[in-house]
Order: structure tokens, then C-alpha cells, then sequence
């Protein structure tokens, strides 16, 4: 009983019911001054022009998010449209939309009247009072078992309105949703924004994750090395990736606040010297070598390919420690060719699963390109080759 009983305390039970006699409220003013049926099919055939006005989209969308759904107007937890129509099709959906509105309105208002007159006549029936003509009371007289019948016909309101509401509802959703053009729109959109999103989390790995193991390696030989003078050297190095890990964390923060700020203020492969000094001030021996024209390269290809350098580099320092490490970056007409090996030790044995490699085959692959990462030749490899077009 408690379950049949609850819709009836929510506000939208009511509102949905409000917003079906609002659909014949002008009509019924006009039923007014002119008492004819026609009347009612003058009505309808108005609003077919009404429904072709792109703005009526947004009108007929913001209430029935309000009194259907019981949502805000800017809500997003609706499939309701408020934007205006974009297409004739919509267009189209509107004018159905404002006929079944009308019609379900109509008949919602009229069998509502003729529930309610029918209650009071069975009162005033059992109450011994005249019974006016035309009256739904079928037997004449006083009859005191009338009030025994009150209770059907607002039973029968109760499930009137609940039901008309839930057919409202269902038929806003139907045709004041959003067309097919719209959804693929809305989807777009969303991958868009998780794309970034991605983007930003690959960002904030790589830089910050470099900049924590530099710090870690540093701080751990001068610690096992016990020489001022080292210290000296491994603080300073601590201190300029420090540095160069906030100065690319407020890059990924600048995008956050700033959705238009430009890609191009993020570092390149040109700017990979720094990463390799970064990764010599820890111990590493690295041999790089860098041939082919680095500046011509596109900035999308170029700043992937800083950060696939960077992760690699970070890889070898984490997991290998102070190893000899080449690196090699080769630049010809139709792709840039990154190499990062070093010698295979226990703590990097496996196939790669590591989330920072996999960021680096997902950065190769959003670029067309492909990497390969793991043991070869006794090395450990990564392996990437970027396409220019």
C-alpha cells in the first residue's frame, strides 16, 4: 500500500498533471467566447506553424524539463533538448509533440471535470440534495449507499493523473529528445573531453614521475656516497628538475584553467637535451645521438616524442639505476625513429606492462605510429617510430 501510495507524494506527480492543463488553457479561453467543437480543431491546426519556429523547441523543452522530470532548466540529467530545432526533422517531432500534447490534454482536463462533478454528485445525492440535470448519477432520489460510491471516482482520478503523467513524460522524451545528429554530437563531445582528460593524466605521469625518480636516484647516491661535494652536485641537480617538473605541471594546470590555451607552450623533441642532462646529473652514462632535421618536425609528432624520451629515460632510472643508456633519435622525410637502450638487469625483465609503457605505445598509437618495448639483443629496448604525415 505504501509503494501504491508514494508517487503520490512527489511534486512531479502533481506538476506533470499542471502541465497537461496548461496545454489547454487557451483553447478552452477561446471555448469561451465561441462554444462550438470546432473551435477545437482550429486549435490544432494552429499550432502545426507554431511547431515549425526553431525557439518553440526551447520552450516546449524547458517546461517539461521543469514539470516533467523535475529537474532544473540547465540540467544535464535529462534526455529532454532545450536547444532550438536544427533540422526540419525536429521540426517535424515538435509539431507531433504540440498535437499529442493538446489532444492528451484535452482529454486529461475533460475526464478530470466530469470525475470531480461525478464525486460531488454521489455526495450531495447521499446527502438527500437535487441532483442537477445531467448528472452521471444514474438513479434518482435520496440514496444514502451513494457515499459508498464516492471513492471510485477519485480513485480513478488518482490513477488518471498518475498515468497521463508517465505518458507525457515518455512522450516528451520521445520527441523533445535529441536527434540522431545530436547524439553523435553529444558522444563526440565526451570523447573529446575524456581524450583530454587522458591526455592530461599521461602529462602529469610523465613529467612528475621523471622529476620524483631523478630526485629519489639523487638523493639515494649521495647518500651512499657520503662526499660533500657530490652532495653538492646531486642537490643542485634535484633542484633543476624540481624546477623543470613545476614548470610543466603549471603547463597541464594552465590547460585545466584555460581550455583555448595553446599545445605549443609544452616542450619538444629540441628541448630533449635538458632530459638527458637530467638523466646524466643521476649517474647514467648516456650516449645520445640526434640526426636529421629536429625543428621541421610537426608539434604534435615532436611533444609525443619528448614525452616517450622522457618516460624511457625515466624507466631506465627507476628500474635499472645509474646504467649506460643510448639514445638514439633519427629524423628522416617521413618519420622520426626513437631508440632507449640499456643493458638488461633483473629489475626490468618481463614483457612491459607498466603503465608508463603503456602510455608510450598508446602515445605512438594515437599518432599512427608503433612502439616496441621489451628485452632485445640482451638489452633492454624501446623502440618507437612516429610517422611526419
Amino acid at each position: 500500500m505504501v509503494r501504491l501510495l508514494r508517487p503520490f507524494g512527489r511534486a512531479v506527480t502533481y506538476t506533470r498533471w499542471l502541465h497537461l492543463f496548461i496545454s489547454v488553457v487557451w483553447p478552452s479561453m477561446w471555448l469561451f467566447i465561441e462554444e462550438a467543437w470546432w473551435t477545437w480543431v482550429v486549435a490544432a491546426v494552429a499550432l502545426a506553424p507554431a511547431g515549425l519556429v526553431p525557439a518553440m523547441r526551447t520552450v516546449e523543452g524547458l517546461q517539461a524539463r521543469l514539470l516533467l522530470t523535475g529537474h532544473r532548466h540547465d540540467s544535464e540529467n535529462t534526455d529532454i533538448v532545450v536547444a532550438p530545432s536544427a533540422s526540419w526533422a525536429d521540426r517535424g517531432r515538435l509539431v507531433v509533440w504540440l498535437e499529442a500534447r493538446l489532444l492528451l490534454g484535452c482529454a486529461v482536463s475533460m475526464f478530470t471535470f466530469q470525475l470531480l462533478l461525478l464525486a460531488i454528485d454521489l455526495v450531495s445525492a447521499a446527502s438527500g440534495a437535487d441532483v442537477e440535470e445531467g448528472s452521471l448519477v444514474l438513479f434518482d432520489g435520496h440514496r444514502w449507499w451513494h457515499v459508498l460510491l464516492v471513492p471510485l471516482p477519485l480513485v480513478t482520478l488518482a490513477v488518471t493523473v498518475l498515468a497521463s503523467g508517465h505518458v507525457i513524460t515518455a512522450l516528451a522524451h520521445r520527441l523533445l529528445g535529441p536527434s540522431a545528429a545530436e547524439r553523435i554530437a553529444a558522444l563526440e563531445e565526451r570523447t573529446d573531453l575524456l581524450l583530454e582528460r587522458t591526455r592530461i593524466a599521461r602529462e602529469l605521469h610523465d613529467s612528475i614521475g621523471h622529476a620524483l625518480t631523478v630526485a629519489v636516484v639523487q638523493a639515494g647516491a649521495a647518500r651512499a656516497a657520503r662526499d660533500p661535494a657530490f652532495t653538492d652536485r646531486a642537490l643542485d641537480a634535484i633542484e633543476e628538475t624540481g624546477r623543470a617538473a613545476l614548470e610543466d605541471l603549471e603547463r597541464v594546470l594552465g590547460i585545466l584553467r584555460e581550455s583555448q590555451r595553446p599545445a605549443s607552450s609544452r616542450p619538444t623533441l629540441t628541448d630533449a637535451g635538458r632530459l638527458l642532462e637530467s638523466a646524466r646529473a643521476s649517474g647514467a652514462k648516456v650516449d645520445a645521438e640526434f640526426s636529421g632535421p629536429l625543428e621541421t618536425v610537426p608539434g604534435p609528432v615532436s611533444r609525443e616524442g619528448y614525452r616517450i624520451l622522457q618516460e624511457s629515460l625515466t624507466n631506465v632510472l627507476r628500474h635499472a639505476g645509474t646504467v649506460p643508456v643510448g639514445v638514439r633519435v633519427n629524423v628522416t622525410d617521413g618519420a622520426v625513429a626513437l631508440e632507449v637502450r640499456n643493458p638488461l638487469t633483473a629489475g626490468i625483465t618481463g614483457t612491459g606492462g607498466g603503465s608508463g609503457l603503456r602510455g608510450i605505445r598508446e602515445r605512438a598509437a594515437l599518432l599512427g605510429g608503433r612502439a616496441h618495448t621489451g628485452p632485445h639483443e640482451g638489452d633492454w629496448q624501446v623502440h618507437v617510430e612516429l610517422p611526419l604525415r
